[in-house]
């Protein structure tokens, strides 16, 4: 479980950078060519690169964090998950249009939600990485906006979805949806009698 300290110094490192991540979003939104690298680099990190950091997100405590591992990897996965359907809902609400075509499914940016949940997690449980994770988030949504896939409202209220959910899930003993599978402050995984 986290410290009182490392909750602390993980709380104000994520208001540190979410402010650059949320401005450095809001003063890029210009259009992008398709020729440019620009626009070459935001489809890697809007493609493999998202595949990439939320696999690390996930795998990453298996080999570093020793018998906390396996917990700490569930939850990435709780945090993340939850976010996302909660992201899929709310899009299945609103239904709104994307920049890019006719597709009613733009609020709220899942990319961003899911960028920002991993983020979240990972900096309150390696306060150290923080500023890499939030980087890498930042970077992913800016890809979304960029690409014209979204808008920086959808990509900022994803954001704040992602950071939101995994915030609930760091408070929380064991977790959100994979709870019974989460021990308390033990080793990792449990099964429950009722599966």
């Amino acid at each position: 479980m986290l410290t009182p300290s490392k909750r602390r110094y993980s709380s104000c490192a994520k208001f540190v950078y979410a402010v650059p991540a949320v401005l450095c979003l809001a003063l890029t939104s210009l259009p992008a060519h398709a020729d440019t690298p620009d626009h070459e680099a935001a489809k890697f990190a809007s493609g493999p690169g998202n595949i990439i950091y939320l696999a690390a997100g996930i795998g990453l405590p298996l080999l570093s964090d020793g018998r906390y591992g396996t917990r700490h990897a569930l939850r990435v996965a709780d945090a993340l998950g939850t976010s996302v359907l909660l992201a899929e809902a709310i899009k299945s609400l609103v239904r709104e249009k994307r920049p890019d075509s006719d597709a009613h499914d733009s609020f709220p940016s899942g990319h961003a939600t899911a960028a920002f949940a991993v983020a979240t997690l990972e900096s309150d449980l390696h306060p150290h990485q923080a500023a890499l994770w939030y980087i890498g988030a930042a970077l992913i949504s800016y890809s979304r906006v960029r690409l014209h896939r979204h808008t920086v409202g959808d990509v900022v209220a994803g954001a704040a979805l992602g950071a939101g959910t995994a915030r609930v899930e760091v408070n929380q003993p064991r977790g959100l949806v994979l709870s019974p599978f989460i021990m308390r402050g033990g080793l990792g995984m449990m099964m429950s009698k009722g599966l």
